[in-house]
């Protein structure tokens, strides 16, 4: 049975997190049986990280409302924590804020994206292939929810996947370690909740809510990310 580290960085926005449950949840419904019951979660806003991926074979790290840039104590000591880990070799997968605390940590740089919020269900392109993205055809769907973005890539990373407003949807950082700017774990009911949760803040900036109620749909090829991750783990 493969052992998994989920670490929480946020909660979902409330609405979201009222109907559906916080990150964890989210992501366990969207792996299904996929998700073992060996799985340990931490919250690293709270809880010291120190030596908690021992005996994990892969990391998740999740989403957040938290900025990179803003440089909390609590992001930093989790930068050069999963710093450690990615350079022994671990696998790490990480989910949109989760992807950009990665590509800070390895020395990446995040800022707001000037293009703008990126938020509703997009189409991604696929720039190459990589056993993350098995499955996944040159074009896909998938459900975004950030406003900012990794402005300056590590060195040696390379993008696999980008869209419109997002150069770089999906980053192989380093073997076995990888970030989506996407939520792979995130269907049409929480893509809509989130829409609904940002309405005010998404009218300001002169956004067609209910077009970005009515394009927001399921998107199995981007969740299939998730299963490829697992697959990877040794």
């Amino acid at each position: 049975m493969k052992r998994l580290l989920v670490v929480v960085t946020g909660e979902p926005a409330e609405p979201v997190a009222a109907r559906h449950g916080d990150f964890v949840r989210i992501l366990e419904r969207a792996l299904g049986p996929r998700f073992e019951r060996s799985v340990r979660v931490l919250d690293a806003r709270r809880e010291a990280l120190g030596g908690a991926a021992q005996n994990a074979d892969g990391l998740v790290i999740t989403g957040s409302a938290a900025h990179v840039h803003e440089r909390e104590p609590w992001v930093v000591a989790t930068e050069e924590w999963l710093a450690r880990e990615v350079g022994d070799g671990r696998p790490v997968l990480g989910l949109c804020f989760g992807h950009q605390l990665l590509a800070s940590a390895l020395g990446g740089e995040v800022t707001s994206n000037p293009r703008g919020r990126e938020m509703g269900t997009v189409t991604l392109e696929r720039l190459a292939d990589d056993p993350i993205l098995a499955g996944i055809p040159p074009r896909f769907s998938a459900n975004t929810c950030h406003q900012d973005t990794v402005a300056r890539l590590p060195e040696g990373a390379r993008t696999l996947a980008r869209s419109e407003l997002d150069d770089h949807q999906c980053v192989r950082f380093r073997e076995g370690s990888y970030g989506v700017q996407f939520h792979p774990e995130f269907d049409r009911a929480i893509m809509r909740g989130y829409v609904e949760a940002r309405r005010d803040a998404l009218r300001e900036e002169r956004r067609d809510v209910e077009q970005l109620l009515g394009d927001a749909c399921d998107t199995p090829d981007a969740a299939r990310v998730l299963a490829n991750f697992l697959a990877l783990l040794p």
